[in-house]
């Protein structure tokens, strides 16, 4: 939906953005019937090329793979078991990569592909590898275009939709702006397929989304609206604006931004670390806090043994853990200093009673934030 030329902060910051991530939904490239859409492909191509040519890096972020292979296996609807799923996406990813190479060979333009999976963000190693990937090939002119490795992810792996995908590879590579395209013009406070729906075109805050009713994905993706709302509030938490926009719309809300529903950046980007932390690890485990502990942490102060009451789990120090009020919410999330059996020798014993090598904050304020 085209919303007035005057542009807002958001908006003025995604259009002027050197760095992009440009998402791209299943729905805006393939069909149940025909499977992958090489002309509507090849219109997205076109204006990621121009935003390219107009000084700006683009990654893309790529659905599509599991739909691409629906139509050539013969099958007439989107699978439901993992092994079909993904048998499918075996098939497609090949249709997909190959499609969006010939398409950008049109412009001389070479695609390299990077498909990743959830386990590589929560593992440091694999963040940083594909990181490096990622720099290098824009450093080398060719534009990168990012799946999730549907071959191979699990169920209990799995990003669960590319928009978190897509958010995520946006603070990976420091991009400036997120531009999520699909088949929804925007935001809206109900779904507007199923009646009267209100328009919102800017998010700046939370306030903005009161009364809001996000549904779940189509018939070819996993995403929907909630979805693009969890990942649109991801990226504003990395202090990446966010453009919500219908695929078709594609060229615009590249271009001069006046399409869809933008969403505002927080004026402090995380740091690495800490988004890491907070957004991309895989807790390996749960400490169970007292109040105390649970407003120490509130108040971003480290976490000492004195305020711990039990843990779940069997973690190692360095890895991510939970952090648990006694009401059994997830408060917090940090990196622990010990083992989980040295933590259950430390249970609500002051720092001084502790030995001399166990006198560290069990989670240190910097390796620690609120979730």
């Amino acid at each position: 939906m085209q919303v007035g030329s005057e542009l807002s902060q958001g908006r003025a910051a995604i259009v002027s953005a050197r760095t992009v991530v440009v998402k791209i939904g299943s729905s805006a490239l393939t069909s149940l019937e025909g499977g992958l859409d090489t002309a509507r492909l090849d219109l997205l191509a076109d204006a990621v090329e121009a935003r390219m040519r107009a000084g700006s890096d683009v990654v893309v972020v790529s659905s599509g793979a599991i739909g691409a292979g629906i139509a050539p296996l013969g099958l007439s609807k989107r699978p439901k078991d993992l092994a079909t799923k993904q048998a499918a996406a075996s098939v497609g990813q090949l249709a997909l990569a190959h499609a969006w190479g010939t398409s950008f060979a049109r412009y001389d333009r070479t695609v390299g592909q990077i498909l990743l999976s959830a386990d590589d963000f929560a593992r440091r190693e694999h963040h940083r590898n594909a990181q490096r990937t990622l720099d290098r090939l824009r450093s080398l002119g060719a534009i990168a275009v990012v799946n999730e490795n549907d071959t191979v992810a699990t169920e209990e792996i799995r990003f669960g939709d590319n928009d978190r995908l897509a958010a995520l590879v946006a603070h990976l590579v420091g991009a400036e702006a997120l531009i999520l395209l699909s088949d929804v013009a925007g935001l809206y406070d109900g779904d507007p397929r199923k009646g009267a729906a209100n328009f919102i075109p800017e998010v700046r805050s939370s306030a903005d989304l009161d009364g809001v009713i996000a549904g779940s994905g189509g018939a070819l993706g996993t995403g929907g609206m909630a979805s693009k709302l969890s990942a649109a509030r991801l990226a504003a938490d990395a202090g990446i604006p966010v453009l919500l926009a219908s695929a078709a719309d594609a060229s615009v809300a590249l271009t001069s931004g006046t399409v869809g529903t933008a969403f505002a950046a927080r004026p402090i980007r995380l740091s690495g670390r800490k988004f890491w932390v907070r957004h991309a690890a895989d807790p390996r485990g749960a400490v169970l806090l007292d109040a105390g502990a649970v407003e120490a942490v509130a108040q971003r102060h480290s976490l000492l043994a004195a305020g711990i009451t039990g843990i779940r789990g069997r973690f190692f120090g360095g890895d991510v853990v939970d952090l648990v009020s006694p009401e059994d919410e997830v408060v917090a999330r940090g990196v622990i200093e010990y083992d989980s059996a040295e933590v259950v020798s430390m249970l609500g014993r002051s720092t001084a009673d502790l030995p001399d090598t166990m006198q560290r904050p069990v989670i240190h304020a910097d390796d620690l934030v609120k979730v």
